[in-house]
Parts: C-alpha cells; structure tokens; sequence
C-alpha cells in the first residue's frame, strides 16, 4: 500500500539524498523544472531523465534510468499514469529505495510491484508540497505561475 502519512513521507524526504526525475523539462513554465529547482535548492542531488534533452539546470541529463552509474535513493515520476508501471519496473532494476509518482500519476499494479521487491511508494503527491506542508523547507519560490485568465 502506497505511502500517504506524514511520518512516512518526512521518513522518505529525510533519507533520501539522490533523486532521478524522470520527466525532466528545460522549461521554467513546465512543473517537473520547478520541482527539481526546489529539491536542488534543498540540498538533494537530483539527476534529471528526458531522452530528448543534454542539460537542465546545469545536470548532465540521463536518456533513461538504467543510463545513471551512480545509486539512486528516489525516482521522482514527472510522467503519465501509464508510463509509470514500466518506471517502476526501472526503479526496481536499479536498485533505487522510492518511488515517488507525481499528482494526478497513479499505477497501482507498478506500485504494488515495486512494494513487493522492498521499494517504498507514494502516488499522487509533490515533494515539493509536501515539503513545506511538514515544515521541511519554505514554500517553492519556482512554481510556475498560472497564466492569467
């Protein structure tokens, strides 16, 4: 069962150091940038996945999950609810400790896959809200902001 209490996910936040975003954008506009921004801003090593880019905020830029040498404590899921199965397949192959799938990102057979090879799961949520909700950090000085109507 996906992770959705308050001590579990400051035990996440606070034990993870490396974070791969998979979904990356170069975009300021776009939330995946404003989110690796702020878990940059908070110390966490984040090393961002899009095949489609070379660099983002000054990281080197990981075509795939399996591309990273290095561990990797979380995979931060910036994609769609459908997409998010096979990453979870990846996360496991890489030995990484979470699995974090943004708002709106819900796969529960990947989710219950990941549990079962000892990966801890949250669906449905932003590290970077909830954060500063648990008083983990200021409130994200990178959202984008919403067009005016």
């Amino acid at each position: 069962m996906p992770i959705n209490t308050d001590e579990g996910i400051r035990e996440i936040l606070t034990s993870t150091k490396t974070i791969a975003l998979v979904g990356a954008s170069p975009n300021p506009q776009r939330a995946s940038h404003a989110v690796m921004h702020y878990m940059m801003d908070r110390g966490y090593r984040v090393i961002p996945v899009n095949p489609n880019e070379t660099e983002i905020l000054g990281q080197k830029v990981f075509a795939s999950l399996k591309d990273i040498k290095e561990p990797v404590d979380m995979v931060d899921v910036f994609r769609t609810s459908d997409a998010a199965g096979p990453l979870c397949d990846e996360a496991i192959e890489i030995g990484a400790k979470s699995v974090w799938l943004q708002l709106g990102v819900i796969n529960e057979e990947g989710a219950k896959r990941a549990e079962a090879a000892g990966l801890k799961v949250i669906m449905d949520r932003c590290p970077a809200i909830d954060m500063p909700r648990l008083g983990m950090g200021p409130a994200n000085p990178h959202k984008p902001k919403r067009a005016a109507a």
